[in-house]
């Protein structure tokens, strides 16, 4: 099958992924197999989440300590066969690969006060799944050069909207968050997502609906507490 991006869209597309930019990679770009073409994937929006939620609801992944990252690698392995490409993915380290620094190769993101990457249309509620890697080499469109939303956000609400102050300037209390959300009084936060990252006013329309976000955030103070 020919690997043009309107492709690689279409094939994502019933798994609810997105095509998130991609880029002609350089050996400092430590990509496995140095490809000609990196293109990595994503989710925005509800699709990602319905469609996971619908194979599990058929019963798979029942049994998966990760059923998320099982069933991003069962979709986009599939997608890589069909277009003749490997597959690679932010799980399944250590060591773990650089996807925060494709990420910024690939579109207009960058960190943001929390130190999650930020994104001029979908803000804080978005996520890299994996990439796609190609020996050829792809006809990619010019990168999205927007300039960081926060760059122009004087009251930067997501700093003080926490309620036991977890983030700051450069830093974030991991401890203080986890002791949030594991008590009664973090019940909102683990209910609709961190209230500091739904403070952003930036990509209100793309925040994770309940399920989506205490899906992520069980995951996280799981992970903690591991």
């Amino acid at each position: 099958m020919s690997a043009e991006l309107p492709t690689v869209a279409t094939l994502l597309k019933p798994h609810g992924l997105i095509v998130r930019g991609g880029f002609h990679p350089t050996r400092k770009d430590v990509v496995p197999g140095e490809p000609a073409t990196l293109v990595l994937i994503g989710n925005a929006g509800p699709h990602m989440w319905q469609a996971f939620e619908a194979a599990r609801a058929a019963g798979r992944y029942a049994d998966s300590v990760n059923p998320l990252d099982d069933w991003v690698r069962d979709a986009l392995s599939a997608v890589a066969a069909q277009l003749g490409a490997a597959s690679l993915y932010p799980f399944g380290g250590p060591p773990h690969l650089p996807f925060q620094r494709w990420a910024q190769r690939a579109e207009a993101v960058a960190p943001s006060p929390l130190g999650v990457l930020i994104h001029p249309d979908y803000g804080l509620w978005h996520a890299y799944r994996g990439a796609l890697a190609f020996a050829e080499r792809l006809d990619l469109p010019p990168r999205d050069t927007r300039p960081r939303p926060c760059d122009t956000c004087a009251d930067k609400p997501c700093l003080t909207a926490c309620p036991v102050n977890a983030f700051g300037a450069d830093s974030y209390d991991v401890p203080a968050c986890v002791g949030h959300i594991s008590n009664p009084e973090g019940a909102d936060c683990m209910a609709l997502g961190c209230r500091a990252r739904r403070a952003c006013p930036v990509g209100q329309e793309f925040i994770y609906e309940p399920a989506h976000a205490v899906f992520h955030m069980a995951a996280f103070r799981r992970a903690q507490a591991d």
